[in-house]
Parts: C-alpha cells; sequence; structure tokens
C-alpha cells in the first residue's frame, strides 16, 4: 500500500525543458541512450559499504559509468545533458535472484506483440527496479527466446539468466492439471533418482546453454518425496565443471540437508515448515558458502486462503530463520518468487526482510554487491564505479529512513537506456 500511494501522492513529475537534442519517452524526456549525461544532485549510494555521496553527481558515457563523485568535484562539460535529481536517491540496478517466466501469458514468446509483450515484463520486472534477473525453472527455450528479445533491444528488460526446466526427485514433478490450476505452461521437468540420471539432465540442460541448474530436494506433494544426496551430488559436479551455480528448492529439513550436503550453491527459500535453525546447521551452511533467498512474502501469498493466525505463524517462522541467518553473518541473495506469484509488489518483502534484522545497507547488499559476487559478475555490475555498466536504480526517497522507498521506483536504467519510467505528476526531477 505505501509503495502504491508513494506513486501516486509522493512521487513527484519528471518536469522537461524540452531541447531538441533530448529523448523524448511519452511527454517526458529521459537520458539519451548511447550519448553523454549526467544524474546530478542526488543521494548517490556507490555501494552498501561505502557512505552515501549527497548532492552527488554520475556521468554516464554510453552504456557504462564515466565517474562517480560530490557535485564540484566531478567535472562536467558545459553543454552535457544534465537529469537534476535533487531530492531523489541513486543506487546500482537491482537483481531479483528468484523469478520465473512459467506464467501462460509468457508462453509462445516468440508470437506475443512487443507492446504487450513489454508491458508484461514492466508490470513483473523493470517497474521494481530490477535490471538483473535469475530465473531459476521454466521452459528453457522459450525463456531463451524471451531472453533473446531483449537482448536485441526488441523489448526493455533485463539481463536474464536461467536454469532452465527444474530437476525433480522421481515421481515428486507437478502433474499437468496442478500447472493448470496455478495459470503455468504445461512443463515437461525431468525427475531423478539415480546419481547418472542427475549427471545426465544437467548436463543436457547445461548443454543447451543454461546459467545454472535447480533441484527440488523435497517434493511440493504428499507424500513427500526426496531426490538422494547423492543425485544432488551428480547433478552439482556438472554445473561447478562449468562454473554454474546450483540452486535448490528445499522445502523440509531432510531436504535442507541433502542439498546442503550435496553441494549446492543457493538455498531458494527459507524452510518454515523446518522450524527454527539450529547453530550447527547454520555453521554448516556458512561453511560450505551457501547463500539463502528468503522469499519471505511469498509464505502470506501461500496461505492467503488459510486462517489469519496460521499464515502469520508460518511467516513468523521463516523471519526468525532469517533473523538468525543474518546475525551469523549468512550470505543473503534478494528474490521474491514472481512469476510464480502473481503480485509482484516488492514492498512487503523489504518490510518483512527488515523485520528479520535487516537493515537498509543489508537488503541493498542483497540487491546489488551480493548476487554480482555470487554469480561471478562483480567487475561489471553491481556498484556505481567508473567503468562499470551503467545498470542505475533512481528512487522516490531514501531507504535509510524506511526500507519501503526501495519499491518506489522512478526510473530503472540498463546499460545507460532507460527500461522503466514511472508516471508522475508533479514538478521535480527534470533535465537541463
Amino acid at each position: 500500500m505505501w509503495n502504491r500511494l508513494s506513486l501516486v501522492t509522493g512521487s513527484l513529475a519528471v518536469g522537461i525543458l524540452l531541447t531538441s537534442s533530448f529523448c523524448l519517452l511519452g511527454q517526458e524526456q529521459v537520458p539519451p541512450a548511447g550519448r553523454s549525461w549526467a544524474l546530478v544532485g542526488g543521494t548517490v549510494y556507490v555501494s552498501p559499504t561505502e557512505p552515501p555521496i549527497k548532492d552527488g553527481v554520475i556521468v554516464v558515457r554510453g552504456s557504462s559509468i564515466a565517474a562517480v563523485g560530490r557535485k564540484g568535484s566531478v567535472q562536467l562539460p558545459a553543454d552535457i545533458e544534465k537529469f537534476d535529481c535533487s531530492g531523489l536517491t541513486i543506487t546500482a540496478g537491482f537483481w531479483n535472484s528468484h523469478v520465473h517466466f512459467v506464467q501462460r501469458k509468457w508462453a509462445d514468446v516468440q508470437t506475443i506483440p512487443p507492446a504487450e509483450l513489454s508491458q508484461q515484463m514492466q508490470d513483473m520486472i523493470t517497474r521494481w527496479g530490477f535490471t538483473s534477473v535469475f530465473d531459476i525453472g521454466s521452459a528453457w527455450e522459450n525463456t531463451r527466446r524471451l531472453r533473446d528479445r531483449v537482448e536485441s533491444g526488441e523489448i526493455p528488460g533485463p539481463r536474464i539468466r536461467s536454469t532452465g526446466e527444474i530437476l525433480f526427485p522421481k515421481g515428486g514433478a507437478p502433474e499437468p492439471r496442478i500447472l493448470d490450476v496455478i495459470g503455468a505452461m504445461r512443463i515437461q521437468f525431468p525427475e531423478v533418482k539415480e546419481p547418472s540420471e542427475a549427471s545426465a539432465a544437467a548436463r543436457k540442460l547445461l548443454d543447451a546453454g543454461t546459467d545454472g541448474i535447480k533441484v527440488y530436494a523435497a517434493s511440493l506433494s504428499w507424500p513427500r518425496v526426496l531426490m538422494p544426496q547423492d543425485a544432488i551430488e551428480a547433478a552439482a559436479r556438472e554445473a561447478h565443471a562449468r562454473g554454474k551455480p546450483v540452486f535448490a528448492h528445499p522445502q523440509t529439513r531432510d531436504g535442507l540437508m541433502a542439498a546442503v550436503n550435496g553441494g549446492v550453491d543457493i538455498v531458494a527459500h527459507s524452510i518454515p515448515e523446518a522450524g527454527q535453525l539450529d547453530e550447527a546447521t547454520i555453521a554448516l551452511m556458512k561453511s560450505k558458502g551457501i547463500a539463502v533467498i528468503p522469499t519471505l512474502k511469498l509464505f502470506r501469498y501461500e496461505l492467503r486462503n488459510d486462517r489469519a493466525s496460521e499464515r502469520e505463524q508460518f511467516v513468523k517462522a521463516a523471519v526468525d530463520q532469517v533473523r538468525a541467518w543474518v546475525a551469523a553473518g549468512g550470505s543473503v541473495l534478494f528474490g521474491t518468487d514472481v512469476g510464480y506469484m502473481d503480485d509482484y509488489d516488492t514492498t512487503e518483502e523489504y518490510e518483512l526482510m527488515a523485520q528479520a534484522g535487516m537493515d537498509a545497507r543489508q537488503i541493498l547488499a542483497s540487491l546489488t554487491t551480493a548476487p554480482a559476487e555470487r554469480f561471478g559478475d562483480s567487475k561489471r555490475v553491481g556498484r556505481l564505479q567508473p567503468g562499470f555498466a551503467a545498470d542505475l536504480v533512481v528512487l522516490d526517497k531514501d531507504p535509510s529512513e524506511d526500507v519501503r522507498a526501495f519499491a518506489g521506483v522512478r526510473y530503472t536504467i540498463r546499460d545507460g537506456k532507460v527500461i522503466y519510467k514511472a508516471s508522475t505528476a508533479g514538478p521535480a526531477a527534470r533535465f537541463h
């Protein structure tokens, strides 16, 4: 609710001084692709660990950041196009490390008209500041075609990494009728039990070009079906041999332990079903360098038709797990499970992460530097640094004052190009 209200009442419009040299998007001007321009006067978070630069300047040249500093310390050519960001906050582009392109509206993506596809991408991804996403479960060939359309410049969108189809334990993949009920495409997921089956399935996906592997360590269905630890190990070996990460959906404590001991890199959810994590388990996970994606809002979504008391007890268990993990110094990656979840608003996830003890800098790290490092891209994205890709998020407010501000996105910029612009009303930020 805060997010929606901020866009209607708290956001100020981008007032424009019209000159022929500027690129127009609707009735407002935006940073022109392929040319030099500057964001001037905002609060700039270079990284989660450095003090913010008040009254900062970011110079973008083409697709890269050319300079970052305090106003007055960065020399600007007299004729450079400037974007007044007074009162706004600027960070590196966000990552969502847990998305899916499985809803039926993404099917046969090559046939979807550009305008319609662009709107779908905006609603789920770019509206929330994401310049990079990791799809951890979809129909790989369809997602590959989606990525191709983004990279061709046909539609504005993020960098897309994908695991393709998820590896399920034998007898644990969702039935077509279940996929129909939840509005998903009918996807044939590989089921494995023996290490040889897991190796073959992972190898097939990696040979097809996926950016990682995901396993369901325990099924959603009853009775639970577990993937044997040696099968997880076999899939992980295939991925790690190519420098690719392995995600796991743990579901239960047994699933978590099989995944952790099987060599996965990222646990894709907190696990309220498993109860509180003990110190030994947390220590083991940390020793193996595992990262956790909390997906805290998901549990309210999943239990939205249950009694409020039961739902909140489940959510509390997840929040308590994340609190223990964060207190122990565990690595956190931001992710929401959107694309399975059809409520795309990120506000509640930030609120719950704060309840789990994460401050604005820790949340910013989960959105920027932590995924950039985890996925091998820390020399190109995740920070506002000269020579890095010009992936930027312009926010209406400073998240250090209220973490919900991470959802109040004014602009999402990837490689120096605006891929999302908020509809605003009022005279604030402007080119001049």
